[in-house]
């Protein structure tokens, strides 16, 4: 079988920032033996109906998984390559934010295993850092980075741009300085407004403004632009890497391959007796944890996936990725071709535009196509 990807959730953060969605969670305490606990319990739950399997790579995400204790990580990771056959060259991502206090754990974190930074920067703006709610500076952020630099063969941070009163010349110099410390990865996301953050009743009245689609555009490409200047290339919508160092992780996720997600809200996609099957955990940390010390695990929901659903799914990740979808691939995974899975007229029109481009061997949305990616999804995908 193919390398499982696996996803650990860590759902407590310092604060909650203004512009998340995430399923991330503020506590006064962390009951960390508790979640330690919890965590391993449902990993040798999941691990127990997948057998052995071989395993490409592991990511701790969150909330912020920089606030567990190193030795919760170092387990959660011997766990794992007990519970499964680890690639040689396996890669473990961390995610941690640039406070001092976090970054003072960062060798621990390495000296546990892992072998991939991760670091939510957001900005190098101290004005834009306060705008979106994050409890460091850009003083700090620096500084982190260049720890991490020191002490993780591979580093990734993110950044948010498309801000309130952001311009295409000030985003170019933010990037420039960032591209500069030297990151082999960059996550370079545009604001959006979700649904029950602080930020969307702000939006909704009228306190923050984003840049209008014109402009929206020009960050866009001046981002890509900008990056392979310093010889980062886009390799999904919002993800640009030097070749080779692209996240193993997420290419998983966008490939649509199987993937375990363990920890409060964490969700799946497992082949299971021959089927796809959809897994979900439940989002609230203390119910969760009280439902895997009851039954070894969280699940609240897990379906298996028809083909209409995998062939939904795989295009609507696929599209993402500047390498689009291999069209062997997606029969294997779906028992569709990919013309029986997209609306014939849409289809024609996208390419009659340049959004899409298929061969004999891929369907890949153009720059022009991704810079339109979710009106077109939408219409595109049955």
């Amino acid at each position: 079988m193919e390398p499982l990807a696996l996803y650990i959730h860590w759902p407590f953060c310092l604060a909650k920032c203004p512009y998340c969605d995430f399923n991330s969670h503020v506590r006064a305490r962390i009951p960390q033996a508790r979640f330690r606990d919890a965590l391993r319990a449902e990993l040798a739950w999941e691990a127990a109906r997948l057998g052995r399997r071989p395993l490409g790579s592991i990511f701790f995400g969150g909330g912020t998984p920089s606030l567990m204790e190193p030795e919760t990580v170092a387990l959660l990771l011997e766990d794992a390559f007990r519970l499964f056959d680890p690639a040689p060259d396996i890669e473990i991502t961390l995610e941690a934010n640039p406070t001092s206090v976090e970054a003072a754990r960062l060798r621990a974190f390495r000296d546990a295993g892992v072998n991939r930074a991760s670091l939510g920067v957001q900005s190098l703006e101290p004005e834009a850092l306060r705008m979106l709610g994050r409890e460091h500076s850009a003083e700090q952020a620096i500084a982190a980075l260049e720890i991490a630099r020191g002490i993780f063969p591979r580093l990734s941070f993110d950044l948010i741009y498309a801000r309130p009163g952001q311009s295409e010349s000030s985003w170019r110099a933010e990037l420039r300085a960032a591209l500069a410390l030297a990151a082999d990865h960059l996550s370079l996301y545009q604001l959006t407004i979700e649904p029950g953050t602080k930020f969307e009743g702000l939006h909704r009245a009228g306190q923050i403004v984003l840049p209008d689609d014109d402009l929206g555009a020009d960050l866009y490409e001046a981002t890509a632009d900008e990056a392979a200047r310093f010889g980062l290339y886009r390799y999904e919508v919002s993800n640009y890497a030097a070749p080779g160092a692209e996240s193993r992780h997420n290419l998983a996720y966008w490939r649509y391959a199987d993937y375990a997600g363990v920890g409060p809200g964490a969700h799946g996609r497992l082949t299971i007796d021959g089927r796809l099957r959809a897994t979900r955990r439940h989002r609230a940390p203390e119910p969760w944890a009280e439902r895997v010390e009851r039954d070894g695990h969280g699940s609240t929901a897990e379906e298996s996936l028809d083909a209409t659903e995998r062939a939904r799914e795989m295009l609507l990740m696929g599209l993402r990725l500047t390498e689009g979808v291999d069209r062997a691939g997606f029969q294997a995974r779906t028992g569709l071709t990919l013309e029986a899975a997209l609306d014939a007229d849409v289809l024609s029109q996208a390419l009659e535009a340049d959004y899409l481009l298929l061969t004999d061997a891929r369907l890949i949305a153009t720059p022009d196509g991704l810079l339109r990616l979710d009106s077109l999804l939408a219409a595109l995908v049955r």
